[in-house]
């Protein structure tokens, strides 16, 4: 039977080379990909294409709701706080909501 010791040992030398391989993935890949674009490249240029006639969408445009604020929806009576009732409750909706009263008594 092995050793505490030797199972650490084991241990470290098995994800020492569980590193090493993923390494040698990533630059496998890596090397592998700049092949395919030179390729791609190559073959564009020979039939004179550009990316657009690929038909590609250059990026992604944001939507025109990013970044907006959205209007409070729910108001606690007692300290004016406001929710919009987006992302997690807040603390004293939780509590409201668990003594009983309803979401509907704080709406604005």
């Amino acid at each position: 039977m092995s050793s505490y010791q030797d199972l650490l040992a084991q241990k470290a030398a098995l994800e020492k080379q569980a590193a090493e391989l993923e390494k040698a993935l990533s630059d496998a890949r890596r090397t592998e990909r700049a092949g395919v674009i030179n390729q791609i490249k190559s073959l564009m240029a020979e039939h004179g294409l550009t990316a657009a006639d690929l038909g590609g969408k250059p990026g992604k445009a944001p939507s025109a709701s990013a970044g907006r604020k959205v209007a409070p929806k729910y108001r606690n009576p007692a300290t004016n706080e406001t929710w919009t009732g987006r992302g997690l409750q807040p603390k004293w909706v939780a509590s409201a909501l668990a003594s009983g009263k309803k979401l509907e008594d704080f709406a604005i």
